[in-house]
């Protein structure tokens, strides 16, 4: 039994495909296949029932991946392990972010980061906060980038920065005199908000309990640029993330109105198992973000919201 027939074998088992697993795989079809068969024989069982399409696991092969996958993660701490004592920071790295926070974070610090760390190979892939949590606690992301708190007792959370909320009011609305607004101001308000599955709109939500979604028709767009042209068309005002306000127009800029202090804002953290071992890269990380949003936003006190 090696390794590489567990690799192997897990391949199959996500991609349901024996091909498909020899390509991700970096094999030949039936090299992939005279593995996974030589684990089989070596079991004194099958793991998969070929006749299936896509392929499916067996009973006993449901039992069998459980185990592989865990010795395979543990086979990997090994490396993380000698990383850890050496201090280097190198490796293959994958990363999930929300939608509201790529877009504007990742052009801060990728270019900078990978300049620093060139023996570090980022796969970054954008995801939902329940993506994010399964793929951690599944292993099949090694760190996240989410609001939060998420509450979860397998992950850590460390904080990275806290956004700052900001209304973006057209001329044409109510609020649109004034210089700075707070939560009672908004107060039964229509709000235009992202669709459900973000974050995000939680977050808006809860600034004010009795702030109004939007009803008159239904949106269900996960963009900000959506929501900026449709409160421009004046159907509503709008709340974005202080990021998201830095690439705005000068006219659109006008339609900015900060929140009176304490402002409303989020928490944005990385996001790892407990078990996660991959420390050198994950603290790499966590420096090069705080040092490019030290800088990026400037804001003494804040009052957080709940993603939730």
């Amino acid at each position: 039994m090696t390794l590489t027939q567990l690799k192997y074998t897990l391949a199959v088992a996500e991609e349901g495909n024996f091909t498909i697993a020899a390509d991700k795989c970096f094999v030949t079809q039936p090299t992939l296949s005279m593995q996974v068969q030589k684990l089989e024989e070596e079991l004194g069982v099958k793991l998969f029932n070929r006749n299936t399409k896509p392929i499916k696991l067996t009973q006993i092969g449901n039992k069998i991946l459980s185990q592989a996958k865990t010795i395979v993660e543990e086979a990997k701490r090994m490396d993380d392990i000698v990383a850890i004592e050496k201090g280097e920071v190198k490796g293959d790295f994958k990363l999930g972010i929300i939608p509201t926070v790529m877009p504007t974070l990742l052009p801060l610090f990728l270019n900078t980061f990978i300049k620093k760390y060139p023996k570090v190979n980022l796969k970054i892939e954008e995801s939902t906060t329940t993506t994010i949590i399964d793929g951690l606690i599944e292993g099949k992301l090694d760190a996240g980038i989410a609001a939060t708190p998420l509450d979860n007792p397998k992950l850590i959370e460390k904080a990275l920065y806290y956004e700052p909320f900001v209304g973006y009011i057209p001329k044409s609305h109510p609020l649109s005199k004034l210089d700075k607004i707070n939560p009672d101001d908004i107060n039964n308000m229509d709000i235009l908000v992202l669709e459900d599955g973000h974050c995000f709109r939680n977050h808006v939500l809860n600034i004010c309990q009795t702030t109004r979604i939007a009803k008159s028709f239904d949106l269900k767009s996960g963009s900000f640029e959506t929501l900026i042209h449709l409160a421009n068309e004046g159907m509503g005002m709008t709340l974005l993330p202080y990021l998201q306000t830095q690439g705005l127009s000068t006219e659109n800029i006008n339609n900015l109105r900060y929140f009176t202090s304490p402002e409303p804002a989020r928490e944005i953290s990385i996001v790892f198992s407990k078990s996660q071992l991959r420390l050198p890269i994950i603290e790499a990380l966590s420096e090069s973000i705080e040092g490019v949003i030290r800088g990026a936003i400037k804001f003494e006190n804040i009052r957080l919201i709940s993603p939730r």
